[in-house]
């Protein structure tokens, strides 16, 4: 009886170690759609929006955001009704993170020069684990609306 209940435990430990090596071997396979600035009404700063999509098996971190076109670049969520800067946001394996207007945003301050409508911002995004996006976001009118395109 010990021996056939050895059995089945190695055998249950062989295959969570498959199951482990598997989960292991996946990445994280990101990409960007729906970007967009809204024209922004202020010299200085501007929120932008935009989707990271992760078809991959692993999740990742974006740990920051970086663009030319101003001093900085920073992470925003929003819980509720509350909104502050974080360092990090997670991008969920088979998901997404999502930035929308009146949720997580991404603001740009300092700008160098005021986004127009018709133009575009280049912005790389960074990785915990996975390698820099670069991403060219177009400026809307400051009433864009992603879900009608208008």
């Amino acid at each position: 009886m010990l021996a056939a209940s050895s059995a089945v435990v190695t055998g249950a430990l062989l295959l969570t170690a498959c199951g482990s090596d598997a989960d292991a071997d996946g990445r994280a396979e990101l990409s960007v759609r729906a970007a967009y600035i809204p024209q922004p009404v202020s010299a200085t700063m501007a929120a932008g929006f935009l989707t990271v999509v992760n078809k991959g098996g692993a999740a990742d971190e974006l740990t920051s955001v970086t663009s030319t076109a101003a001093g900085s670049v920073t992470l925003h969520e929003t819980v509720g009704s509350s909104m502050e800067e974080v360092t990090a946001l997670d991008v969920p394996a088979h998901g997404q993170l999502v930035f929308k207007s009146g949720g997580n945003h991404l603001m740009f301050e300092k700008l160098k020069s005021k986004p127009v409508q018709g133009g575009t911002v280049t912005v790389e995004l960074h990785f915990a684990s996975s390698g820099p996006l670069e991403v060219e976001i177009p400026v809307k009118s400051a009433t864009y609306d992603p879900t009608t395109g208008h």
